[in-house]
């Protein structure tokens, strides 16, 4: 018999409380992948090998796959009454015990199926909350894992209680249990969730602070999609011992480090969660405060697997992600990454569609001095070399233009010091408010003339 949601909190069954969608699901299951596209242009991926891919990182064999392309989906069962008996063939000949769409079914399309294929039905998007639930390490990590998956299950709770006695018709008192168990349980649900964001904003709005506390160092946040190598390359930037394994979404929590970068000094680097195409959008939201690392990041560096198939696909998938975080604005470097991995020819075909981006190999080291080059050359467009002439008892202003800016030579007289110091941009509006204080700065303008300007 099937647990109330209001005996899974009780027993603590789940780690953290948390919600398992597929608490009836054995490892290695074999299953059937189906995929149906409506007619048009983009997402038509007759070889499934994404949703493979996903089936792989959770411990699920696939046995087979089926393809169908649409104007639009079946109301009732999403394919083709011809492709759905196809597919119930090949469920009894493959004896599968699972069904993965790659698609995101509505509760009773859900049910429809799996009432006439007599195995369980799953979506994309049930897919992937499955992994994150499996990998999630921190307490951020879980509490966001089960915020999706109870924003995601709501909607489907109904699905657990046709087994109880329901009403038929309308009346006080004539309720049966099965209807009034299901009110409930979505009403403890509705509390989880509501107890879950209001810990998740605790956690964001403390890693908002974290984060803007952190004015003495440029920040550079890793973004790409899952399985590119973001973690390889953190490790060999910084030496993070990152867990890295040739899977989807093989780590979920953000690091950050320091990076000595090599003609520039320390900067910090953040690794974060790998997208992929229509990551749900519970996902996105619940974990928003791991993405504070990417939100206030000074650059972002995009690492892209130059051995994809599908790498304009993926590499437009990140930028949607970015747009719906309203984070796309900001300056990004393309990184191809497993160059080490393609042919020569490919490699050029790679740098004529991608003439800026920057190619490496992040295992074996290839390309990382163009790469540090780079990341140095984006982060110097935010500092200005200026000259501040101040008295030399102004020991506070001193203090502060040692901590905020980095200093390039000092000169002493009896009465004043200059300081030569490259700063960002922003500190020089609170330098021209300092009583007694002269500033002049060189800049690179005008075809590279060096030009001095003195408020």
């Amino acid at each position: 018999m099937f647990e109330t949601y209001s005996q899974i909190i009780e027993n603590d069954t789940p780690k953290n409380n948390q919600l398992d969608l597929n608490a009836n699901r054995k490892i290695n299951d074999s299953a059937i992948l189906v995929g149906v596209y409506l007619n048009t242009k983009n997402e038509i991926d007759t070889t499934l090998d994404e949703l493979h891919n996903l089936a792989d990182a959770a411990n699920i064999r696939t046995a087979a796959k089926l393809v169908q392309i649409r104007t639009k989906p079946e109301a009732a069962t999403y394919i083709g009454s011809g492709k759905l008996a196809e597919l119930k063939e090949l469920v009894d000949s493959n004896d599968a015990s699972i069904v993965i769409f790659d698609n995101d079914l509505a509760p009773s399309q859900t049910k429809n199926l799996e009432d006439e294929l007599k195995v369980k039905v799953i979506d994309r998007t049930e897919l992937i909350l499955d992994i994150f639930a499996s990998r999630a390490q921190t307490n951020e990590a879980k509490l966001a894992v089960e915020l999706a998956q109870l924003e995601y299950s709501l909607p489907r709770l109904k699905k657990m209680w046709t087994h109880l006695e329901r009403q038929g018709v309308g009346g006080v008192g004539l309720r049966g249990p099965g209807e009034k168990q299901l009110e409930v349980d979505r009403r403890l649900a509705q509390k989880r969730i509501l107890a879950l964001k209001n810990e998740l904003n605790e956690i964001h709005n403390r890693r908002k602070r974290e984060v803007a506390a952190r004015t003495e160092l440029r920040t550079v946040s890793l973004v790409g999609y899952t399985n590119a190598g973001k973690s390889t390359l953190m490790n060999t930037l910084t030496n993070a011992d990152v867990f890295v394994k040739n899977m989807l979404f093989a780590t979920l929590d953000t690091r950050t480090r320091k990076w000595n970068l090599p003609g520039w000094g320390p900067v910090l680097l953040s690794d974060t969660v790998g997208f992929v195409r229509n990551l749900p959008h519970h996902l996105v939201a619940s974990f928003s405060a791991t993405l504070e690392e990417t939100l206030n990041a000074n650059l972002l560096l995009h690492v892209a697997d130059a051995t994809s198939k599908r790498l304009n696909d993926e590499i437009n998938a990140v930028c949607q992600v970015l747009d719906n975080l309203n984070i796309r604005k900001k300056d990004t470097i393309l990184i191809l990454n497993k160059i080490d991995a393609i042919e020569q020819e490919q490699l050029c075909q790679l740098t004529q569609k991608y003439k800026n981006a920057i190619q490496i190999s992040a295992k074996n080291n290839q390309g990382l001095e163009q790469l540090t080059n780079a990341v140095s050359n984006a982060l110097s467009k935010e500092f200005i070399e200026i000259t501040v002439e101040m008295s030399i008892g102004n020991g506070k202003l001193l203090a502060s233009l040692a901590k905020n800016t980095e200093i390039l030579s000092k000169q002493f007289t009896n009465e004043y010091i200059k300081i030569h110091c490259r700063t960002p941009k922003h500190i020089i509006g609170k330098l021209k408010h300092e009583p007694d204080v002269k500033i002049t700065y060189n800049q690179n303008i005008n075809n590279n003339e060096k030009q001095e300007k003195q408020w």
